[in-house]
């Protein structure tokens, strides 16, 4: 995709949704964290069932670490893989205790240390939480960026790099949450949504055609 037709993909989105916000329900960086670890192989709505029932009795690293494993789970058990997400989350918790302050860093580094968080996670907490321009590559980024030919590549490492790199920067503190919402409600996985997508001129995926207005 020419950087002309980038600068009208994002003028766009922009224009539509102009101060875009992740769908997890956080209050601070480490309800934000603890929400992005929950959420690996699950969805936004039902980390925040979790957290809604979680949040109210345990909020902190300290008030976490003290449900224990055991007790966490009985908040998070209608998450897939629970058990392994509760278990990562108190170490989690003792860890940034230990050796943060109870502090969640800033810093991918010492972010990506952390039990349960990847790549990925460092980059949505950098980004939501801290304000860095990162791009966390999700499966919805990873299609959306690939389909329309904005940064395609065979690996979400590639493509983040890509997207940094093509990305305007006037774009990038929100483009992370505007192709996330485009892939997840107009970009669809299976069927998407041509019809009715605002950049679908400037878009290069090759079977646009196929998919009219039901």
């Amino acid at each position: 995709m020419p950087p002309e037709d980038i600068q009208v993909m994002f003028e766009r989105l922009r224009e539509l949704n102009p101060h875009p916000q992740t769908e997890l329900e956080y209050t601070t960086p480490f309800e934000l964290l603890v929400a992005v670890v929950l959420s690996a192989q699950a969805t936004d709505v039902g980390v925040n069932k979790a957290t809604r029932r979680l949040y109210p009795v345990a909020n902190t690293p300290q008030a976490i670490a003290a449900l224990g494993v055991e007790r966490l789970k009985s908040y998070i058990s209608t998450i897939g893989l629970f058990n392994t997400k509760a278990a990562n989350v108190i170490t989690l918790c003792e860890r940034l205790v230990a050796e943060h302050g109870g502090e969640v860093p800033r810093d991918r580094e010492a972010l990506e240390a952390l039990p349960g968080v990847g790549r990925k996670t460092a980059n949505v907490v950098l980004n939501t939480a801290f304000g860095e321009p990162t791009m966390a590559v999700d499966t919805h980024i990873f299609r959306v960026s690939n389909r329309t030919g904005l940064a395609p590549g065979a690996n979400v490492l590639t493509v983040e790099r890509a997207l940094l790199a093509r990305v305007p920067a006037e774009f990038l503190q929100d483009a992370h949450h505007w192709l996330i919402l485009h892939g997840r409600y107009t970009c669809k996985a299976r069927r998407p949504e041509c019809w009715r997508c605002p950049i679908r001129d400037v878009c290069r995926f090759k079977d646009k055609s196929e998919h009219g207005e039901a």
